[in-house]
């Protein structure tokens, strides 16, 4: 089965390869490609719980909330950013985000191909875009995920770098470099896990720079004057904070939350270990494809340490930070993709199994993760009857959902009781001492403040539970709700609490 669907995807490249080797038609196979495999996830409301989440800050930040401040998280505010550019079209707004996403994975493909044609041949370049996508979807990175928009600038930046590392004795170096150090900063405020491709990138440049004689003081002053050119937007936003008195909000979510975050180590390092078994075919696509295949017609040999050494900081900044969620592998895939290419060149029979694995695995994965999860999250039709549900008891109170979808303040309008919207924060030992607040004193104010509906789950959840925050919701509903209704999303159940009025 794996060969025969490597086979199925290789004849598909071939086919829109026009004579002379040129992939003219890539642009169009990986649209349409990139379309079939989100098709059955694509208008789902609560797909993923963080982009449902990105999306209510948007919604959000279209009505007046500061990031941070009216509704807290970590991540940096340009990913929210692009979110509540969403809102600025008159479309519907799950759709427009997952379209956005996918036009985003493509023009990334379109830049892993060319780069792949350094080592590599055109159809293999080609398959290697085609990995990019299969693969996104294998890691539920593929829709509205952080790596989906910051992976484009990377990957351009990328390309700039190891372009202008093969110019020997280049007198413009500083000033080329400029570009790419601008768009790693833009990429770092989607997420901030770049700089670890930033550092790997700055430090090829400054090797360049020192094989071309430069000194210990022009080094310096070019390294800091590149690290300037990637902090200038993080900077921007951080002065755009300071001016509006906010400044203490930015940084204490930013940068400090993060050090006071939990491990669940037992979950962690389970997630660890079926990452690495499921990267194991890249690592056979790249570890045997070098040794085994012939050099291409206009290989760049020189590129291979560079592509090498991104792979290493790309994957060092995965694993840096101690929680391994399947997404966080969505920068790892864009050098490792590249890397695979010559695996999945044509060459003699029975010297290209692990092209096929690669390839094979992603696409059986591709089509089962995603029915795993719609069968899991539930579709648009029960997520809107549920709406309607909570909205009917609101009465022109908030809604508080302590376990449940985020998504739900958005699809009720509802006012939320608490800048911590999304579940998780409250709800989860990992995060108790990460919030700079008091979880269980927050989630008491919550009460007080008389939420109308409280959602809270009857069926198991993926992390370990805050138990202090827990016992209080349980306490504070018996004493002041009812249960009113039980619902169920795909194979998730809650209950719905109504005020006692």
């Amino acid at each position: 089965m794996i060969a025969a669907a490597g086979r199925l995807l290789a004849r598909t490249g071939q086919a829109v390869r026009p004579r002379g080797g040129t992939a003219i038609g890539s642009p169009t196979l990986y649209l349409v490609v990139g379309f079939v495999l989100r098709l059955m996830m694509l208008g789902k409301p609560a797909f993923q719980s963080d982009e449902q989440f990105y999306l209510l800050v948007g919604q959000r930040m279209a009505q007046g909330a500061l990031p941070f401040v009216d509704i807290w998280d970590r991540k940096p505010w340009g990913l929210f950013a692009i979110y509540r550019g969403v809102y600025l079209l008159p479309f519907d707004p799950v759709l427009t985000y997952q379209i956005l996403g996918l036009a985003c994975s493509v023009l990334t493909a379109l830049v892993i191909e060319r780069m792949a044609r350094w080592i590599a041949s055109p159809r293999a370049a080609q398959a290697a875009g085609l990995v990019y996508l299969l693969w996104q979807v294998v890691f539920n990175a593929a829709l509205g995920q952080a790596p989906v928009f910051y992976n484009l600038p990377v990957v351009v930046a990328a390309l700039l770098v190891i372009e202008a590392c093969q110019r020997r004795g280049d007198p413009l170096l500083w000033r080329r470099a400029l570009l790419p150090m601008l768009l790693l900063g833009l990429a770092m405020q989607i997420k901030y896990t770049v700089m670890f491709e930033g550092i790997g990138f700055g430090l090829l440049l400054l090797a360049r720079g020192r094989s071309d004689g430069w000194g210990a003081p022009r080094l310096a002053g070019t390294a800091a004057l590149w690290l300037l050119a990637a902090l200038l937007p993080t900077m921007a936003v951080a002065a755009g904070y300071a001016l509006l008195g906010h400044l203490d909000a930015f940084i204490q979510s930013n940068f400090l939350s993060i050090f006071g975050r939990a491990t669940d180590h037992a979950d962690a390092y389970t997630q660890l270990a079926k990452e690495v078994l499921a990267m194991t075919p890249f690592t056979l696509a790249i570890l045997l494809a070098p040794h085994r295949l012939s050099p291409m017609r206009g290989e760049r040999p020189a590129t291979l340490p560079a592509l090498r050494i991104w792979a290493i900081f790309a994957i060092a900044g995965f694993l840096a930070f101690g929680t391994w969620y399947d997404h966080y592998l969505g920068p790892v895939l864009v050098p490792l993709s590249i890397l695979a290419a010559p695996a999945l060149a044509r060459v003699r029979k029975g010297e290209r199994w692990y092209g096929q694995l690669l390839v094979g695995l992603g696409l059986i994965g591709a089509v089962l993760v995603p029915a795993f999860q719609v069968r899991e999250k539930g579709d648009a039709e029960d997520f809107t009857a549920v709406s309607d549900l909570i909205a009917r008891e609101l009465h022109g109170r908030c809604l508080y959902v302590y376990e449940g979808d985020s998504a739900l303040y958005r699809t009720t309008n509802a006012c939320i009781p608490t800048r911590f919207a999304y579940p998780s924060h409250l709800n989860a030992m990992n995060e108790a001492a990460a919030l700079g607040v008091d979880a269980a004193a927050e989630v008491a104010r919550v009460f007080d403040s008389r939420p109308g509906v409280i959602v809270k789950a009857e069926s198991g959840r993926p992390n370990l539970p805050n138990l202090t925050t827990r016992a209080l919701v349980e306490k504070r509903l018996a004493e002041s709700y009812e249960r009113y209704a039980g619902v169920t999303l795909g194979t998730r159940k809650y209950g719905l609490y109504r005020l006692k009025l």
